[in-house]
């Protein structure tokens, strides 16, 4: 399977049937400058690059990436880009101090298999709604803590469309990595009342329209809920 177009400038470019099984769900947008949202865990980092190039973009265009967050599937392949392309990283602060750190468990990397070197965040996400803009689009981050203590969700409205970037909503939710259910459950409230258009999962893909995005979270919320 290769990389795919989920709407007009968002593509899905990585996961485990498209880059290497270790992978989380990876996503470009396209708005002028790139974007990606997640990195996999590092191996694949060279087969994401060519994906993106199998799309017709150039890779040098990478401007941002996002972390949804700190675990290595999500986070292992951000220091090539970085390294490669003088991306600047973004993630919420909670979850930076663990990437920062270079720290091998409560990034899960020792689970992985995966070496991961302390890579520093360019910009440290540290309210409950914070706004980027990339050339002229503006990204809204929202910190929805409940997987990770750091966890956040992106969206944005393109095409006449609301994007969003939800990671990990099915968990799992373990306590050495700092889950906690009570904030998971706030989150997806956050999450619902968004009414996105499109969710583009970490690693279940894709649900559109809002029906079905609704029934997804609102399947786990029952299944998980006090």
């Amino acid at each position: 399977m290769g990389p795919k177009e989920v709407t007009e400038d968002t593509y899905l470019i990585g996961g485990s049937d498209i880059s290497d099984s270790r992978d989380c769900s990876v996503y470009l947008l396209n708005l002028g400058e790139l974007v990606l949202i997640d990195t996999g865990a590092g191996p694949s980092a060279n087969k994401i690059i060519q994906n993106i190039e199998k799309l017709g973009f150039d890779p040098e265009r990478i401007s941002t990436v996002i972390l949804t967050h700190c675990h290595i599937d999500h986070v292992g392949g951000a220091q090539e880009f970085r390294k490669r392309f003088g991306s600047r990283i973004v993630m919420h602060e909670i979850d930076a101090e663990a990437v920062e750190r270079g720290d091998s468990r409560m990034t899960a990397a020792y689970w992985y298999g995966v070496n991961f070197a302390p890579l520093a965040v360019d910009v440290r996400l540290t309210k409950e709604e914070e706004k980027l803009t990339v050339s002229d689009q503006e990204i809204v981050c929202l910190h929805t803590p409940g997987h990770t203590p750091g966890s956040i969700s992106a969206y944005l409205d393109r095409g006449g469309k609301r994007i969003l970037f939800g990671q990990d909503i099915h968990g799992p939710f373990l306590a050495e990595f700092g889950a906690n259910m009570s904030h998971w459950q706030k989150s997806m409230e956050k999450l619902l009342a968004l009414k996105a258009d499109i969710l583009c999962e970490g690693h279940f893909g894709v649900y559109q329209p809002n029906e079905k995005v609704t029934e997804y979270i609102e399947r786990y919320v029952e299944e998980y809920g006090e």
